[in-house]
């Protein structure tokens, strides 16, 4: 029972993949809004634009991912 439920948390396509992505982005986003109001000036932007990088950087090792396990 405790590997089925471990199941829904394994991303199998690159559908599941792209609405991970775009969670990520979305709540990366959000965040960045926050760091905006809460450090107005350059050290807002800085940290709002840290944000969506990461995202990128999360979404290509996720993809990336993908393509070895269906090379394998």
């Amino acid at each position: 029972m405790l590997h089925k439920i471990g199941q829904l948390f394994v991303i199998k396509t690159k559908f599941e993949a792209f609405l991970v992505i775009y969670g990520l982005g979305t709540g990366a986003i959000e965040r960045g809004v926050h760091y905006l109001q809460q450090y107005p000036g350059f050290g807002g932007w800085l940290l709002f634009s840290v944000c969506p990088i990461a995202v990128f950087m999360a979404g290509a090792r996720i993809l990336d991912s993908l393509d070895r396990q269906a090379e394998d």
